[in-house]
């Protein structure tokens, strides 16, 4: 029974312990900087701290958090708080307990989070539930020495709607920005480079990725199980196996985004098997516009498969791709659309009346390609003189045509790229 007592109340202690080291700002020296305004001085301040009443928070330069490895650099629990100008260092790496350097409540709406610098192992900003909240030029680092895998994502949103996260700098987490059930976002002018997903969209609608740039990821914009979504003026520098990635993806548009360099590499991904550097890879998504985009110098301009049909592909300009389209399914596919079609590095057709359109239909695929795809040891014979004569008999006598990809009007010059606004 004595024995009995003591563990339980040494169970009460640790908990007891484990409540109080999360502490009230209050606690700090804050100093009043007009009504609900509080201006941090310069210093070190270990543990973990908590806001729960509405105020704005400004820290001096020099004003560092240190959460000393342990739980939550900082808890916001309390609508209308403004955390800005801050150094949240060494949180908690328990991915399963969600640490993570700024934890937004659900009870926190409209928080603004501006202007802040975060460096540690778990999670960076992760806004769970809550809605209008506002992630402004932050910059997020991520600990290279732990594996990607267990490294947090340096942004995180789930179940929000109406946030903002706009012109913040992650780099070296597990993924730079991670929406999953949230709808009605925007993520603008962000930059995410050495990271697993740039971009990482699941089951999240209605949302706008505008003008952000991913470099040396696994994937740039991995969108995933979503509709609706904008995707208009981005960037993929040097990804490694997907440029943007379509995963049941509806009713979307791409538009106007560059995809540049994608990489040869293991996907590190079971679900879908390859990594062949594809700049746009659509797997299963149907009724999307995908127009204005620029894909170039990669090993795969576009591959789509598994019904990737029904889309509306034009004014698209592929530029230098070792291999322009791999395409995948049972019908024809016309990528033309009110009688212009895309731009193709490697058409060999004419234009005799001037009008910018070539005389001949561009079909990048024969069924030696569908050979290929579907026996990939053929490709030691790729440049063999067996191979040569069969395409040379496929040109000659096209008696069987597979399904493929036609563009009836492709463009004899690449359109103009528009830089977002």
């Amino acid at each position: 029974m004595a024995r009995s007592l003591i563990t339980l109340i040494g169970l009460a202690l640790l908990s007891f312990g484990v409540n109080a080291a999360v502490r009230p700002i209050t606690d700090l020296p804050l100093q009043a900087d007009g009504p609900d305004r509080w201006r941090l001085p310069a210093g070190e301040y270990r543990g973990a701290f908590r806001i729960d009443q509405p105020l704005q928070l400004t820290c001096a330069p020099g004003a560092v958090f240190q959460a000393e490895g342990q739980g939550n650099g900082l808890l916001i629990g309390a609508p209308d708080v403004s955390v800005e100008g801050c150094t949240f260092l060494d949180w908690g790496r328990d991915l399963t307990a969600m640490n993570a350097g700024i934890f937004i409540q659900a009870d926190a709406q409209r928080a603004k989070v501006r202007g802040n610098r975060l460096q540690g192992p778990g999670f960076g900003i992760w806004v769970d539930g809550t809605a209008d909240v506002s992630l402004l030029d932050n910059r997020i680092q991520g600990d290279p020495s732990i594996r990607s895998q267990d490294r947090g994502n340096g942004i995180h949103l789930y179940a929000v709607h109406g946030a903002r996260v706009i012109d913040n700098q992650v780099r070296e987490t597990r993924d730079g920005i991670y929406i999953d059930t949230s709808n009605g976002n925007l993520l603008q002018g962000n930059t995410l480079q050495d990271l697993r997903y740039g971009i990482h969209y699941m089951f999240s609608n209605d949302n706008r990725v505008l003008g952000n740039t991913t470099r040396r990821t696994r994937t740039g914009y991995a969108l995933m199980q979503s509709r609706q979504l904008t995707v208009t003026g981005n960037r993929s520098e040097q990804d490694q196996n997907y440029g943007i990635l379509m995963n049941y993806i509806t009713y979307s548009t791409l538009q106007d985004n560059v995809v540049t360099d994608v990489r040869d590499g293991s996907t590190g991904d079971t679900m879908i098997a390859g990594g062949e550097g594809k700049a746009l890879f659509i797997y299963n998504s149907l009724f999307n516009r995908i127009e204005g985009n620029r894909f170039a110098r990669s090993a795969v301009g576009i591959h789509l498969t598994a019904g990737s049909e029904d889309n509306r592909i034009a004014g698209n300009a592929f530029v230098d791709n070792q291999r322009q389209v791999k395409y995948v399914a049972s019908r024809l596919q016309e990528w033309s659309a009110d009688g212009r079609g895309n731009y193709w590095s490697d058409y060999l057709g004419w234009d005799r009346n001037g009008d910018g359109l070539g005389d001949v239909a561009y079909e990048p695929n024969d069924n030696v390609d569908r050979l290929m795809w579907l026996y990939p040891q053929v490709r030691l014979l790729l440049n063999s003189p067996g191979i040569e004569l069969l395409r040379w008999v496929q040109r000659a006598f096209p008696v069987m045509k597979s399904p493929g990809v036609m563009d009836s009007h492709p463009l004899m010059q690449a359109p103009s790229h528009k830089e977002p606004a």
